[in-house]
């Protein structure tokens, strides 16, 4: 059997909590921006890391309003939202100079929701490549950085 060792994750799932509540609800009021892995805050979305990366400096631009259907956003939070998405590429291009990108919504379970009650919008830098043995057969992902700090890499490119 192979081991693979992540133990920047302990933090995380020691402090997993059953609740109901929302994991893109965020309190406008906290300060822990850092703690949170919130690289953004905008007027109608925030970008954050997703904490569960299919590749370093996977992203998320995510409305504040907790809403699932992308037809009940307003203008003002879908160009909001586009807007960021071409910051967090800018950010992402700048930091890791990837061969590529995914931009995407999987909106509800079918398609691949993780979180399908609050949309969120994608934004993952590919290389070639980085689809190898260990994602296809062994249902792994490899990182090579941890998320703290592909936070300090992108973190400037939002200021």
């Amino acid at each position: 059997m192979d081991y693979l060792w992540t133990p920047w994750r302990f933090h995380y799932v020691s402090n997993i909590k059953s609740t109901d509540k929302c994991v893109f609800c965020i309190d406008p009021t906290d300060q822990m921006d850092e703690e949170k892995y919130i690289l953004f805050r905008g007027k109608f979305n925030f970008v954050i890391l997703n904490i569960f990366p299919y590749t370093s400096g996977h992203l998320l631009v995510v409305p504040y309003v907790h809403v699932a259907n992308l037809t009940d956003c307003s203008l003002e939070l879908s160009c909001e939202m586009m807007e960021l998405a071409k910051v967090s590429k800018s950010a992402i291009d700048k930091a890791y100079h990837p061969d590529g990108f995914n931009l995407g919504m999987n909106l509800g379970r079918c398609a691949g929701a993780g979180v399908e009650h609050h949309l969120h919008l994608h934004v993952v830098p590919r290389w070639l490549g980085d689809s190898n043995f260990m994602s296809i057969t062994g249902e792994s992902r490899v990182l090579p950085e941890t998320l703290t700090s592909t936070y300090q890499k992108l973190k400037q490119y939002f200021q």
